[in-house]
């Protein structure tokens, strides 16, 4: 059997006709026509009624159809599109249970524009779509797609936020130019501004950065809620770090005021001269704060108590060989000979094989509730 279903998404046929619906049959969907017909002239849905009517008789009318032909009108409700597809597919079940067919049932759809085809999957649903037909008013076309289209342009907060946000800054350019002007500021510094907030909007949009961002901030509040160690230590690092930026480069200052020649070599070791007792101190702050809230969560190992001696160790070699490189008489620089040179390296090697060595054992000799857990 083939179904011509006349969809009416807003019930514009019930509220304003008075009919109950659903409307099942040729002569009953004709007089629900004449009847919204005169009710509201200008009512599109009158154009979808008798669509459907001469779709069926098409479709009955032609020899090659040799499937039996039925036409129906369904409705929505005024209002949410949810609740209105919800009353759509009520519909349109009341209509294949009064079919009383022992048939296969494809359908015919027929609307009056995009809104209404939005209950496409409603009734593919429940019944096979073959056909789907717009009726638009000649002198209308396409106007309520357009509308339409841009009202989910519009409700959509993704797509909202992406077109609106960039229009309405553009839109301000005009009054923050005239608000400068009493202030006696240059209308290219806001322009210049506006521009950069713009610029800086679309590359965030466009490389899709929010996330990111939405995925660090929960990362912080969570840290916030849960009172985690690493949180003091990480901005203890950070501060370490920088002091230990500052401290190298006034090293490298200090190297290039001085006599002796400057070389990219020299000023790297300098560099690093300058910084690493810092930056090594900001590593032990670090790890030892993730080692406590690993111990605080019930998941510590004892491997974790490598990574401090680990950063000391480096933190040795890194030092001896910058301060071998560098020449003596320098103000900040601790310089060494080849035989202290040699003896920073082996205890930094030695350090970081007897921490590796020690925890070892203390895994296999004291396990923690994590390791036996794993174990």
């Amino acid at each position: 059997m083939l179904l011509v279903l006349c969809v009416d998404l807003d019930d514009d046929l019930g509220r304003k006709t008075g009919l109950d619906t659903p409307v099942v049959g040729r002569d009953a969907v004709e007089t629900a026509a004449v009847e919204l017909a005169t009710a509201d002239p200008e009512d599109s849905d009158v154009n979808v009624l008798f669509q459907g009517i001469h779709e069926y008789d098409d479709l009955s009318a032609d020899p090659g159809v040799e499937e039996d032909v039925e036409v129906a009108a369904v409705t929505g409700t005024q209002g949410g599109d949810v609740k209105a597809n919800r009353a759509i597919g009520e519909e349109i079940d009341r209509v294949l249970a009064g079919l009383s067919t022992g048939e296969n049932v494809s359908s015919i759809v027929i609307t009056d524009g995009a809104q209404d085809e939005s209950v496409l999957p409603i009734v593919r649903s429940r019944v096979p779509i073959d056909s789907v037909r717009r009726v638009v008013v000649r002198q209308a076309q396409d106007l309520e797609s357009i509308y339409y289209t841009m009202k989910q342009v519009l409700a959509d907060p993704e797509t909202r936020g992406t077109i609106l946000v960039p229009l309405g800054i553009l839109l301000l350019i005009y009054p923050f130019v005239t608000i400068a002007s009493f202030f006696d500021i240059p209308g290219a510094v806001v322009l210049g501004v506006i521009s950069a907030l713009l610029g800086l909007y679309t590359l965030f949009r466009g490389l899709g950065l929010e996330d990111a961002v939405d995925d660090t901030a929960a990362r912080v509040r969570d840290v916030l809620y849960e009172g985690r160690v690493t949180l003091i230590t990480y901005v203890a690092a950070a501060a370490l770090l920088v002091v230990g930026g500052f401290r190298g480069y006034a090293l490298v200052e200090t190297l290039r005021a001085s006599p002796a020649e400057t070389t990219p070599p020299l000023v790297l070791a300098a560099l690093v001269h300058g910084a690493v007792q810092w930056f090594a101190a900001a590593g032990v702050t670090s790890s030892l704060g993730q080692v406590t809230d690993e111990y605080l969560a019930d998941r510590f190992k004892w491997r974790y108590l490598n990574a401090p001696f680990y950063v000391v160790a480096i933190a040795v070699v890194l030092y001896v060989v910058s301060g071998f490189f560098l020449p003596p008489g320098i103000a900040g620089v601790e310089s060494f000979s080849m035989t202290q040179l040699a003896v920073g390296l082996t205890a930094g090697t030695l350090l970081g094989v007897f921490s590796t060595l020690a925890f070892a054992i203390a895994e296999s000799r004291f396990p923690t509730a994590a390791e036996a857990t794993q174990g």
